[in-house]
């Protein structure tokens, strides 16, 4: 997991919808779904985007795909970020 990969996902205000939503607890792929007007392709396209990113992390239950939150991946990158601010001061 890169630094770059974690922004460039949060880059797109439907993932960040996603993320949102995630922190309410795990979702399947189809109660995701139900919160956007965009096709199914789309959507797994920028589940594809968090899954890389390990912003998401996903568990299949049956025939369903449960996604959850991967909350350390986004503390990890924002300390990231807040190192390199310390550096340059």
């Amino acid at each position: 997991m890169g630094i770059n990969s974690v922004f460039e996902a949060l880059s797109h205000p439907l993932r960040r919808k996603v993320l949102a939503l995630l922190k309410k607890g795990p979702m399947s792929a189809g109660e995701l779904a139900e919160h956007f007007a965009v096709s199914r392709p789309t959507l797994s396209v920028h589940f594809n985007k968090l899954k890389e990113a390990e912003l998401v992390v996903v568990e299949r239950q049956g025939t369903s795909l449960i996604y959850h939150l991967n909350t350390s991946v986004l503390e990890d990158a924002l300390a990231g970020i807040f190192d390199l601010a310390d550096r340059q001061e």
